[in-house]
């Protein structure tokens, strides 16, 4: 009997998940132990980006073709439609960032407004820590954090890390958020399409902004998803 083929095993695993799975779902359930190979999660990387057989929802989520109208189907997704891909990708990387916090221990947040978002399957306001801020200090800049798309906590129950994500919107908002916040010891992130670092440098840079010109980092959405994927294998790098 002829051995299957890695992309033919990779391809079953997808259908047994429902047609789509992130990377880091595949190296868990993809029998490695015939595959005359070091490093399997570089292979499965590189069927999943060249096989005609699968598609990219987003970076570090895959999917098959042959499922493919039934999957965007499930996802509230329409090619081409700009407003239900925005949906899709803030609950994506929500909850990439999310996932992300809890594997390095952080108490994670994300508002009660977006608590029925979804992260794949999942609704965030379920896989998030909590969806109520803790009391960390003044009303009026309490206001201000709520909003956060994201935000990592520390055992103190003090902010570690804010994120927001800018798919379409306008990144000087979150920057002024950022300003409001800046008295606390953490660190700025702006979560977008790598095409926005421009357009992120740009405002950073104008004279409002100085105070936390360096506390802010641009986080392209690749990098998300591949934090997440070596969180897998342990890989302790940081941004």
């Amino acid at each position: 009997m002829k051995a299957k083929t890695q992309e033919v095993q990779v391809i079953e695993k997808l259908r047994e998940e429902g047609g789509y799975a992130t990377l880091r779902r595949l190296n868990e359930i993809v029998d490695f132990s015939f595959w005359k190979t070091k490093t399997p999660e570089a292979s499965i990387r590189r069927i999943v980006q060249n096989s005609n057989q699968i598609f990219r929802i987003q970076p570090g989520l895959w999917a098959l073709q042959e499922m493919r109208e039934e999957i965007l189907k499930k996802f509230d997704l329409k090619d081409g439609d700009k407003k239900s891909e925005e949906q899709f990708s803030h609950g994506y990387y929500q909850g990439l960032l999310v996932e992300i916090g809890k594997m390095h221990h952080y108490t994670t947040y994300v508002p009660a407004q977006d608590k029925n978002r979804k992260f794949i399957n999942q609704r965030l306001g379920d896989i998030a820590d909590t969806i109520s801020l803790p009391n960390f200090t003044y009303e009026n800049l309490l206001k201000k954090a709520k909003t956060v798309d994201v935000i990592w906590f520390n055992t103190r129950n003090m902010p570690s890390n804010f994120y927001e994500i800018e798919h379409t919107t306008d990144i000087k908002n979150s920057l002024t958020k950022f300003y409001e916040l800046q008295d606390f010891y953490a660190v700025f992130h702006i979560v977008a399409d790598i095409h926005r670092k421009k357009e992120y440098e740009d405002k950073l840079n104008v004279s409002m902004f100085e105070s936390i010109k360096n506390r802010v980092k641009f986080v392209d959405y690749s990098k998300v998803a591949d934090m997440y994927e070596g969180l897998l294998k342990a890989n302790n790098s940081k941004w």
